[in-house]
């Protein structure tokens, strides 16, 4: 047998094994701080994950932005640490962070043996971050200029800033982590900034996860010395307009000089923890997986209008998006395209489709869950992920709620989710 063979077998076989149940043990700090300790001792380093609930969902419509600027800020320095990554250099630590509609996550990785240098650092930016003018504006400088070179003048890079509006009519999801506008972080004021500050990046609106050499003792004790002085504050309660149900197609004509022709097209679908969330995510793995997918057997191998397409879902908390975009031939219109996407949602939902096409997908997505979690920060994020949904130990019993998934439940939500008065469309012509 071959290396390539080798490996492909290799990779089919990890993908029927079980999936290994991910241990935890968890507690909560008098300030509401909820801590997770995942025990992991075949491993010499440690993570200290923390997600802030807080995304570009909480924002106000005209301040927004603010959730991803923080992302940013958060690295500018606190009250005792005046610069964030030497100390963390100097112990050979690693960290990073990102924020979304609705988290905002900071992690490091470091030497279990020098654990406490990342409870210290994490600490002090929670309890005091630092509001020195100067951070602000180079801070905002960044941002700015990520603004511009992500979503100004990369091709297709607006996709996100025209589509998202186009889809929703009234939840925040309507504009990107990177904000509406580069208007709103130009505008911020210090005070704009302080209050978001105060409000959202608090201990009782925080998870921390500390995964890796450590045990629960080491991190109960760490956990009250770094973090149990930092007073609680109000909990912001979340009470986010529901967005109305879709009733007409909608459609948006723009252009732009891009290689190709882009088509978008956003379906609204079940929130994260709907109980057809996981049926909708396997339709569109059938739909736009890979290149044994439907889309793209029957448009780019097939029928050649698609030089590439591909389908996913936003996997939102509250009711996300199901996207299907592809990037035209050479001399395909956009409106044969859009029309030959259609095509193939009609034959799908005409006809009924074999166990072994559902359970292809059911071992992708599984087989990318198993081997996600074999890293050890993969597995922190996805703990601090699910205690933030309601329940940490969701880690455990996704593999089976996607194993669980029958043919009728795909079926369904095809119909459901599938049709011309749930789609946006966004046609974005190269000129």
């Amino acid at each position: 047998m071959g290396g390539l063979q080798k490996i492909a077998a290799n990779i089919f076989i990890f993908a029927l094994l079980p999936k290994v149940m991910i241990n935890f043990e968890s507690f909560e700090l008098s300030n509401g701080l909820r801590v997770i300790v995942h025990e992991d001792h075949n491993t010499p380093m440690a993570v200290l994950n923390i997600l802030y609930d807080v995304g570009s969902r909480d924002e106000q419509e005209d301040k927004t932005g603010f959730a991803h600027l923080f992302e940013h800020l958060m690295f500018g320095g606190s009250k005792h640490i005046p610069s964030y990554d030497e100390p963390l250099q100097r112990v050979g630590g690693d960290n990073n962070a990102f924020t979304s509609p609705d988290i905002t996550n900071y992690y490091i990785t470091v030497p279990a043996v020098n654990l406490e240098t990342a409870f210290w650092l994490e600490s002090d930016r929670m309890l005091s971050l630092s509001f020195d003018p100067n951070v602000l504006e180079v801070q905002r400088s960044v941002v700015i200029e990520e603004f511009k070179q992500r979503y100004l003048n990369q091709p297709y890079g607006d996709v996100m800033l025209k589509l998202r509006p186009l889809a929703y009519e009234k939840h925040p999801y309507r504009w990107p982590t990177i904000g509406k506008e580069i208007s709103h972080i130009e505008q911020a004021t210090m005070d704009d900034v302080k209050s978001f500050f105060a409000r959202h990046y608090l201990p009782n609106n925080a998870i921390m996860v500390v995964a890796g050499d450590v045990t629960v003792k080491e991190v109960e004790t760490l956990a009250q010395k770094w973090f149990g002085g930092i007073p609680a504050g109000i909990r912001p309660e979340r009470a986010l307009p529901v967005e109305p149900v879709q009733k007409a197609r909608r459609v948006l004509r723009t252009e732009g000089q891009v290689p190709s022709n882009g088509l978008y097209m956003a379906f609204h679908m079940p929130a994260r923890m709907d109980e057809a969330y996981h049926a909708a995510d396997l339709l569109s793995d059938m739909l736009g997986r890979g290149k044994s997918s439907r889309l793209y057997n029957e448009l780019v191998e097939g029928k050649r209008l698609f030089h590439g397409i591909n389908a996913y879902v936003s996997g939102s908390v509250d009711p996300g998006l199901l996207m299907i975009e592809g990037k035209t031939s050479d001399g395909v219109s956009l409106d044969v395209a859009e029309e030959a996407v259609w095509e193939v949602i009609n034959k799908f939902k005409s006809a009924s489709f074999s166990e072994e096409e559902l359970q292809k997908v059911k071992n992708k997505a599984e087989s990318t869950l198993v081997f996600s979690e074999v890293e050890l920060l993969n597995r922190a994020m996805n703990l601090a992920f699910a205690a933030n949904m309601g329940n940490a130990d969701l880690v455990n019993h996704e593999v089976d709620q996607l194993q669980a998934v029958t043919n009728q439940a795909v079926m369904q939500q095809a119909d459901d989710i599938l049709r011309a008065s749930n789609a946006s469309v966004l046609q974005y012509e190269a000129v």
